[in-house]
């Protein structure tokens, strides 16, 4: 019982972090970009559907919270949305640079995708409670 409060306290909290990251970006991106002093892009619907799809996540995230071990075979997803930012974020961070606006997310997104792997793995092997 332990472990699984653990993990659903994990998925609350990223769906919190994703979910705010989200609604930040959604609704006019280019404040949060003033506010960074990045240039934003030419449209903002390049930024809005990201933010979008975040929403979407911590949706998801929320429902694995409310029962890990039955949404256990959601994980990997929310595993793969981490691969896709660090990956993307990770190459031009150490290859052609990159404002500094996205590398907070990066190593928190990399923290997560550790602490995802863990609870995936962690669900596998014992019986539900």
């Amino acid at each position: 019982m332990k472990r699984t409060t653990a993990i659903s306290f994990l998925f609350y909290f990223s769906a919190l972090y994703d979910g705010l990251l989200g609604l930040a970006f959604l609704p006019c991106p280019n404040l949060v970009f003033n506010w960074f002093g990045v240039t934003p892009p030419n449209h903002p619907g390049y930024v809005q559907f990201p933010a979008a799809l975040l929403i979407v996540f911590a949706l998801m995230f929320l429902s694995i919270a409310r029962d890990p071990v039955g949404r256990r075979g959601l994980i990997p997803y929310g595993m793969l949305l981490k691969v896709s930012y660090c990956s993307v974020v990770f190459w031009h961070w150490f290859s052609a640079g990159l404002p500094n606006i996205w590398k907070p997310f990066a190593v928190c997104d990399l923290a997560f995708l550790g602490l995802f792997a863990l609870a995936y793995a962690a669900l596998g092997h014992r019986p539900p409670d």
